[in-house]
């Protein structure tokens, strides 16, 4: 057994990973106009959270508004382009 193991043979660390992780995630909220509805919602959630280096994604339909959290800078591009294809329009940052 190495140091950084317990008895029941985990990782002792691994919270220590699980904060530094969270602490490097950066949250940015998007405007996004057509959606309606509750399968808007699961559409770009779906779509958006497919992408490389995103860690959440939480859609506010009333509010036109999507927040995600990514694992870094987020890639608007990809995120602009993931929104299309659901078939909505990202505006801008909110």
């Amino acid at each position: 057994m190495g140091s950084c193991c317990t008895p029941d043979n985990s990782c002792s660390t691994s919270a220590d990973t699980t904060a530094v992780a969270i602490a490097e995630s950066t949250v940015t909220v998007y405007a996004v106009s057509g959606m309606t509805c509750g399968h808007c919602k699961s559409a770009i959630t779906r779509s958006v959270g497919a992408l490389d280096g995103v860690v959440s994604v939480d859609v506010d339909v009333a509010g036109g508004l999507v927040t995600v959290t990514t694992g870094g800078e987020p890639d608007d591009a990809a995120i602009t382009a993931a929104v299309d294809d659901a078939g909505y329009e990202l505006t801008g940052r909110a």
